[in-house]
């Protein structure tokens, strides 16, 4: 039987109403089952830090559970894949961090596009990271590691957590800005060790990393890399007092996949933007080095672009690829 033209324009209207009704209706209900929340690094991880003092804040304010799952490997790229791929309904969400900016220049071959792939929610927080080196290292001044850097073009060593992680690129701005030469060291496991023993005499490291050692005297803090000082290490003077412009911090944030509905994301980030505000939480993350730092989702994703073109150019001009 044929449907009159008018008739099937009348249905199809008629359906899509009912299906953006339907997801309306949904996105007011969420949640009503407990919510994942993918993390692309190893349990103990700031990632999983800031993950696991947020879920029990979200899962009080929705009265549903936010589970913490680490899924690690191929530099967070995996975790990414599984959210990308997920359902767009909201209960699966991925702890972004700037790893994801910079794999989208790093890998060629990647099975997603994580701007286009993505519905950013909310940024959480920003972590600086610590130029340090070994006490015995002649140093003391971020003037004096240029002067003796300069002198010593390739001697000295720089761990990193691998290649074109953030506390590798971190380095390599360092070294871009400074016209210095420095052998990058990359470590699947801890630098830590190394570092204290003197193997590697140089690191860019997130604060949580070394901060126990450097309070301790184990571990010397030159400067810490993020555009003000850190009230985690208040004395520390920052690199850009010293090299105008240089500013590198780690971000974390939440994302969705592609097409879950604005009223769930928006939902989501009014909640975290609550639990954002709370003195203890500030507490809590000042603990880790970390600083809250909220943003709408239409600022977040203005961020996420504007971060990937930023590495974009350092790991382009640097030459560091993955594949």
């Amino acid at each position: 039987m044929k449907v009159p033209r008018r008739k099937l324009l009348h249905l199809t209207v008629s359906a899509a109403v009912l299906t953006a009704a339907s997801r309306i209706s949904l996105a007011l209900d969420y949640p009503t089952r407990p919510v994942r929340l993918i993390v692309g690094f190893f349990a103990g991880g700031l990632s999983d830090i800031l993950a696991r003092v947020l879920s029990p804040r979200l899962s009080e304010r929705f009265g549903q559970q936010f589970i913490v799952e680490d899924q690690p490997g191929a530099g967070t790229n995996l975790a990414a894949e599984v959210v990308v791929r997920a359902l767009p309904d909201g209960y699966t969400l991925l702890m972004a961090t700037s790893a994801n900016a910079i794999n989208a220049t790093l890998y060629n071959n990647l099975k997603f596009n994580f701007i286009r792939d993505t519905a950013p929610v909310a940024s959480i927080a920003r972590t600086p990271h610590v130029m340090v080196v070994n006490p015995s290292f002649p140093a003391k001044t971020v003037l004096d590691f240029i002067t003796y850097a300069k002198a010593n073009p390739g001697k000295i060593n720089m761990a990193t957590s691998g290649i074109g992680s953030p506390v590798h690129l971190a380095g390599e701005l360092f070294m871009m800005m400074t016209k210095i030469q420095l052998v990058p060291v990359h470590y699947r496991t801890s630098y830590v060790p190394d570092m204290l023993a003197g193997q590697v005499q140089l690191v860019f490291s997130p604060i949580p990393t070394t901060i126990q050692q450097i309070r301790a005297g184990k571990l010397r803090a030159l400067a810490v890399t993020s555009e003000i000082r850190s009230q985690a290490l208040p004395e520390i003077p920052t690199i850009g007092e010293f090299v105008p412009g240089y500013g590198v911090s780690t971000w974390n944030g939440l994302v969705a996949p592609k097409n879950t509905p604005p009223q769930i994301t928006e939902k989501l980030y009014k909640e975290i933007d609550a639990v954002l505000a709370d003195p203890e939480i500030t507490a809590r993350f000042a603990d880790v080095g970390s600083v809250p730092k909220s943003m709408s989702p239409a600022d977040f994703s203005k961020f996420i672009v504007e971060d990937t073109e930023k590495w974009a150019k350092i790991i382009q001009a640097a030459n560091i690829r993955m594949d």
